[in-house]
């Protein structure tokens, strides 16, 4: 029987029910087109969060009204009537018109504590049951030892069987390694139970964040930037002492509380943020609801970039602490940061492959931007391999760089000074540890890379002095850690030009045997398909053996990527319609490239409409495999390629991904200087899928 729902439920609060669920919903997005979220029962009908959180997060097509059957209030009232069967045939209603709607739902359940001790059964067992769904139970594991938590597995996994509903997976959070590792050796004798996923203690996601004590304490904001609401506050420090005592007690992370007339902290606090010999505070609450004094506000307001938020709230300093102890730290949709250490998690504990066994397969060639970014961390994260970037103080690379540590995409190496990059970063309140760091000014490979750059250059005229100095350049110097194999693959561009991306690339690097050319493909990501567009980004006015490599370079990466290629060789004219020198070349290039690769699907010249669509493709080219059915399209040149790439994603809302480039012996991708966090990840994951071998 196919699965078409998943049931996940707790019987405890804060066992981490949002993480599984939102580990679950990323994977279920990659496997089917269209996914419901639905909640049987909610604390209150207005502003659930769990519930808000998926709409915004994955961009949900559903009316807030369409994701929940019944408040609390309702099902005590139902069940004290004795209307439980109103209550079920209700819920059941709703959720058979999602099925109607959606390919597949991920159903939330409300944990037990939240109802009153009179109900006394297990309310989401029982409703599971009667909606016909996989079940997914989740334990907390902290304060608790291994043998305790597997009696709870055990009792749990017997009240399923006896309810008939079916136990899809266990999940047991929030365990200490010592406790994980007991119970992994306890699990082996119980071979019979289904899947159990045992999820680690990460005490940052327990953290709360800047926003959320903002929230808390009401306050008022005095400095901030946006991107300072997602610091992380691990600790509160009560600023009491003078400052020169005071700054020796000051912690990463920490948030200080203050009263607003301590000038001497405030001002301390700011400079040590400067200074690369202190650690980096999250941020300052300023309490007793004192307003700072004119002169200390007229210090703050001359900076551009202020280093750190500030609060104010009216609590004295006392209340204040109590209060921020009591925050119970929520994931937000828009919070990438926890979003990305939890997800990290998810996915370094769960065996998806077992998951993805109990789900039974869906034919279908839908491919929808979700599931194509899904599937490139995926393909990225089975091989783990390392990626240089040479662009380490740039801001976005830094948040782009935690995000892929985080989520164990791939293994990070940063090139620069090593205490001003750490610096930064930390002055950002963002955690690259795991990322290896090299200075190519004084790493002890300079003077082998120059050697080898030398080497490889003298015959142009480079001398070994000069290649000493050139291997200092960045984009030299990671270059030559992938041609070393050092490092797998590197993604440059966010601050250097495509040349100075591309130009060491070529001298050190080459391109593979029998291809000439470095080329450059985009991955258009549309609502239901992928498509590939090449060469948009390198060649300006490609000949036809040029055009022909570009289409077999293009098919092979596609290939890579999980696309089947049907290549258009795009044109003015289709088939024998058109005369004119651009026609020519494009159907010499189709030929050329038939000839060399009789294996792929290749059609041209082709116009944009009859590659694309298939009422359009059965009047112009009615006979063809390609013609409707394209994924992959073909430029003459750099200008109509450019061109239609942007027009499309401007137009139709398209992702567009890349540029890839494609053609070279290893892997070297370019971004744009324009570049958001999220271009940056997806490259860095393409460029980790190109270096597996």
């Amino acid at each position: 029987m196919k699965i078409k729902s998943i049931y996940i439920s707790s019987h405890e609060n804060s066992a981490g029910t949002l993480i599984v669920s939102m580990g679950m919903m990323e994977f279920l997005r990659a496997k089917f087109g269209r996914i419901a979220f639905f909640r049987p029962f909610v604390k209150s009908k207005t502003k659930d969060h769990d519930t808000l959180f998926f709409l915004e997060k994955y961009l949900m097509d559903m009316k807030y009204e369409e994701t929940f059957g019944f408040s609390v209030v309702e099902v005590e009232k139902m069940i004290a009537q004795n209307r439980l069967n109103f209550l079920i045939n209700g819920l059941i209603r709703k959720v058979k018109k999602l099925e109607e709607d959606y390919d597949f739902i991920l159903i939330m359940g409300l944990n037990q504590s939240y109802f009153s001790t009179a109900i006394d059964f297990d309310i989401n067992l029982e409703v599971a049951k009667n909606f016909g769904t996989s079940y997914i139970n989740i334990f907390k594991g902290d304060n608790k030892c291994a043998d305790e938590i597997l009696d709870e597995i055990l009792i749990d996994y017997e009240n399923i069987k006896i309810s008939e509903c079916r136990h899809f997976a266990t999940f047991v959070n929030r365990l200490s390694s010592d406790t994980s590792k007991e119970l992994k050796e306890l699990l082996l004798g119980h071979e019979t139970l289904p899947p159990i996923c045992l999820l680690d203690e990460v005490a940052e996601l327990a953290m709360p964040t800047i926003h959320e004590v903002k929230e808390a304490l009401d306050c008022q904001v005095v400095k901030a930037e946006e991107r300072d609401f997602k610091r992380v506050v691990k600790n509160t420090k009560i600023a009491a002492m003078q400052l020169e005592n005071f700054l020796d007690y000051i912690e990463d992370g920490y948030l200080i509380l203050v009263p607003a007339d301590r000038a001497d902290i405030i001002i301390g606090a700011i400079l040590a943020i400067y200074s690369k010999k202190y650690p980096n505070i999250s941020g300052i609450v300023l309490t007793g609801g004192i307003s700072l004094a004119h002169s200390i506000l007229k210090i703050l307001d001359g900076f551009n970039d202020f280093p750190l938020p500030i609060l104010s709230c009216n609590y004295d300093t006392y209340q204040t602490a109590i209060r921020i102890d009591k925050i119970s730290a929520i994931i937000d949709a828009n919070n990438e940061r926890k979003i990305a250490l939890a997800m990290g998690l998810f996915n370094a504990s769960v065996d998806m492959r077992q998951i993805n066994q109990k789900i039974s397969e869906h034919s279908s060639s839908l491919i929808t931007p979700a599931m194509f970014e899904y599937g490139l961390f995926q393909k990225a994260m089975k091989s783990k391999r390392q990626i240089v970037l040479p662009e380490a103080l740039d801001e976005r690379i830094l948040r782009a760089s935690e995000i892929l540590l985080r989520r164990a995409i791939v293994d990070i190496i940063l090139l620069g000074d090593e205490e001003e990059i750490v610096h930064k970063s930390g002055s950002l309140g963002l955690d690259i540890s795991k990322a290896t760091i090299i200075n190519p000014k004084t790493s002890k490979y300079k003077e082998l890379f120059a050697k080898e750059l030398y080497k490889l250059r003298k015959d142009k005229g480079l001398t070994l002095q000069a290649s000493y100095d050139l291997i200092t350049s960045f984009t030299y110097f990671g270059t030559m850690m992938v041609h070393l194999d050092l490092a797998d693959g590197m993604v440059s561009g966010a601050m250097h030009t495509t040349q100075e991306t591309i130009r060491p690339a070529l001298q050190i690097i080459k391109t593979k045997p029998n291809i000439p050319l470095v080329s450059s493909l985009f991955f258009m990501s549309l609502d239901t398909k992928v498509l590939v567009y090449s060469d948009c980004a390198i060649n300006q006015d490609p000949t036809a053996e040029e055009l022909a490599t570009i289409a077999i370079t293009s098919a092979d990466t596609a290939l890579r990527f999980g696309i089947v290629p049907k290549i258009a060789m795009l044109s003015y004219s289709t088939g024998s319609s058109g005369k004119g020198e651009d026609v020519e070349k494009v159907a010499l290039a189709t030929k050329i490239a038939q000839e060399r690769r009789g294996d792929l699907l290749i059609e041209g010249p082709i116009q944009y409409d009859a590659a694309i669509d298939k009422e359009v493709a059965k009047v112009k080219l009615p006979n063809s495999k390609v013609a409707g059915e394209a994924t992959i399209f073909i430029f003459p040149d750099l200008n109509t390629g450019n061109n239609t790439y942007k027009a499309v994603q401007r137009s139709s809302g398209a992702v567009a991904i890349g540029p890839v480039l494609q053609g070279l012996k290893k892997p070297i991708n370019d971004l744009s200087r324009g570049c958001l966090v999220s271009d940056i990840i997806n490259t860095v994951a393409i460029t980790a899928i190109q270096a597996s071998r």
